[in-house]
C-alpha cells in the first residue's frame, strides 16, 4: 500500500528542499524524492563548486597584486589543484549533510530514487536496484531542475567537450580552454580558469558578453577580461568543431580558428522534465517547460512546478522563493510569487543586477532617468584598491519609479541586496538617493548613483547643459 504524504516534492535542490522545509515547519507530511544528491545541480555542479573554486582563484589573484597595497610576498604563488578540489568536495559534502540533518530534524521523509508520476497524486520512486515504492500526496511539487545544454552535432566526448557538470570537478586543468558562450557560466569560469594559469578564449555569438544583463556590465567585463589576457570573440559563433587526438578546433564566423585542449559548452540550460510520467496527469511542456500561473500552479490541479523546471527564472534563489510560494498556496494560504529576483555573477570584480535593463525599458517604450557613479571615486574603493566598477540606477521620468539597479564592482553580490529590497518595497528614486549608507563603504556608490539622477551627487562634478534645439538631442 503506497504511503500517503500531505506534501510530495520531486526534487531536492534548492527549490525542492526549501519547499520540504517549509511545508513540514507548516505542519505538513512531507516527503522529498531524489534520484541522485542531495542539494540538486546547485549544491553539487554549479552554485557552491563554482564559488569554492572561485574563491582559491581569486585569492589568487589578490596575491599577485599585493604589492599595489604595500604587501611583500617573498618566493613563488602557486596553487594545488588538487588540493583545492579536495577542499570543494569537502564543503559540498558538508552542506549535503546540512539538508539531510535538517530533513531528519523536520521529520521529512527522503525516497532515494527516480520519481514518476502514475497519475494524480500518485508517484511511483524507482531505487538504484530497480526496486519501487509507491508514494500517494495530496500535494505534489515538481522541483525536477535543469542540465546543461550540450550543442547538436558536436563531438560528445566529455573529457574534452565539456559543460559545468564535468569541469567543476576536473582532476587536471587544461593549457587552453575555448569557452563557447559569454554568459554567467562562461564568465564565471574564464576568470577562474585564467587564475589558474590556463589560456582562456571566450566566443559569444551576441555583441558582448552577458547579453541578457545591462549593456555597461557585459562592454566593461569583456575589457576587463581582455586586459588581463583573455581572448574575447562577440558578435562571432562556432560554425564548425573538429576533433582531432587531443586537441578540438574551432572554426568561428568571422574567419579565425582556436585550438584548445578542452572546450566548455555554456551556452544555457534545459529541464529536467523528459521521462517523469508528465502525461499521466495531463501535462504538456514548451520547449520542455512546464507553464505555471503566479501561485506555482500547473494546469494539472493538486500539481505545481517550481525552479528551472518551469523557466521563470533559472536561478537558485529564485526556485527558493517559489518553493515557499507553491508550499503555502497547496497549503491553502493565497501566496503570489512577485519579488524582484537580483542576478549576481562572481567574477572578480562581481557583478549584479535587479530590476529593469535600459534595453527592456526601450522595448517597453518607458521613459527613464539614468544615474552613474564610479566606484573609484569612494574613500573606501580607494583604500581598499577596489576601484575598478561603477553603479547604474535607472527610474521612471514620469514617476520616479525606482526600476533597475546594475552594479559592477568588488561585493556587488552584497551590495545589490539593498536596491533589491527598494525595488521590492516599489519604493522611488528619491527614496533610494535620501538613505543613510554607512561609511566608508563601498555601498556608497548605490546613494551616489541615485542621486546622479537628480544631478544632485557630491562627489560628481556638475553636468554640462546642452541646449534642445529641434535637430539635437539633451547631452548630459
Amino acid at each position: 500500500m503506497a504511503e500517503h504524504f500531505q506534501i510530495a516534492v520531486i526534487g531536492s535542490g534548492p527549490g525542492g528542499y526549501i519547499a520540504a522545509l517549509k511545508a513540514a515547519q507548516m505542519g505538513a507530511k512531507t516527503a522529498v524524492i531524489e534520484r541522485h544528491l542531495l542539494g540538486g545541480a546547485c549544491l553539487n555542479y554549479g552554485c557552491i563548486p563554482s564559488k569554492a573554486l572561485l574563491a582559491s582563484a581569486e585569492l589568487l589573484a589578490k596575491i599577485r597584486t599585493a604589492d599595489s597595497l604595500g604587501v611583500e610576498i617573498n618566493g613563488s604563488v602557486s596553487f594545488n589543484w588538487s588540493a583545492i578540489q579536495k577542499r570543494k568536495d569537502k564543503v559540498l559534502a558538508k552542506l549535503r549533510g546540512g539538508i539531510k540533518g535538517l530533513f531528519t530534524a523536520r521529520q521529512v521523509k527522503l525516497f532515494e530514487g527516480s520519481a514518476s508520476l502514475e497519475g494524480p497524486g500518485r508517484i511511483a520512486v524507482a531505487d538504484a536496484q530497480g526496486r519501487v515504492s509507491h508514494i500517494a500526496a495530496d500535494r505534489i511539487i515538481l522541483a525536477t531542475g535543469s542540465s546543461p545544454a550540450r550543442i547538436p552535432g558536436w563531438p560528445e566526448d566529455p573529457n574534452l567537450i565539456c559543460t559545468s557538470d564535468e569541469a567543476l570537478h576536473w582532476k587536471e586543468l587544461p593549457k587552453r580552454l575555448l569557452i563557447v558562450g559569454g554568459g554567467v557560466i562562461g564568465c564565471e569560469f574564464a576568470c577562474m580558469m585564467h587564475e589558474y594559469g590556463v589560456q582562456v578564449t571566450i566566443v559569444e555569438m551576441m555583441e558582448q558578453l552577458l547579453p541578457e544583463m545591462e549593456a555597461d556590465l557585459g562592454l566593461a567585463s569583456g575589457q576587463i577580461f581582455a586586459k588581463r589576457g583573455m581572448k574575447i570573440f562577440t558578435g562571432a559563433k562556432v560554425e564548425k568543431l573538429t576533433v582531432q587526438g587531443q586537441i578540438a578546433a574551432a572554426a568561428l564566423s568571422n574567419g579565425q580558428t582556436i585550438e584548445a585542449d578542452r572546450v566548455l559548452v555554456a551556452t544555457g540550460r534545459r529541464p529536467n522534465t523528459k521521462d517523469i510520467g508528465l502525461d499521466k496527469v495531463g501535462l504538456e511542456t514548451e520547449r520542455g517547460f512546464l507553464r505555471v500561473n503566479e501561485q506555482m500552479e500547473t494546469n494539472s490541479a493538486g500539481i505545481y512546478c517550481i525552479g528551472d523546471a518551469n523557466g521563470r527564472c533559472l536561478l537558485a534563489h529564485a526556485a527558493s522563493a517559489q518553493g515557499v510560494v507553491a508550499v503555502e498556496n497547496a497549503l491553502g494560504h493565497k501566496t503570489d510569487y512577485a519579488s524582484p529576483v537580483p542576478n549576481a555573477v562572481f567574477t572578480f570584480p562581481e557583478m549584479a543586477s535587479v530590476g529593469m535593463t535600459s534595453k527592456q525599458a526601450r522595448r517597453e517604450g518607458i521613459a527613464v532617468s539614468i544615474g552613474q557613479f564610479p566606484t573609484g571615486y569612494l574613500g573606501k574603493a580607494m583604500a581598499a584598491g577596489e576601484e575598478v566598477g561603477f553603479v547604474k540606477v535607472i527610474s521612471r521620468r514620469e514617476d520616479d519609479a525606482l526600476l533597475g539597479v546594475h552594479i559592477l564592482g568588488h561585493n556587488a553580490t552584497e551590495i545589490i541586496e539593498s536596491a533589491t529590497a527598494m525595488i521590492g518595497l516599489k519604493a522611488k528614486g528619491k527614496d533610494l538617493a535620501e538613505m543613510i549608507f554607512a561609511h566608508p563603504t563601498l555601498g556608497e556608490a548605490v546613494k551616489e548613483a541615485a542621486e546622479d539622477l537628480y544631478q544632485s551627487a557630491l562627489h560628481l562634478p556638475p553636468r554640462r547643459i546642452v541646449q534642445m534645439t529641434a535637430d539635437t538631442e539633451a547631452v548630459s
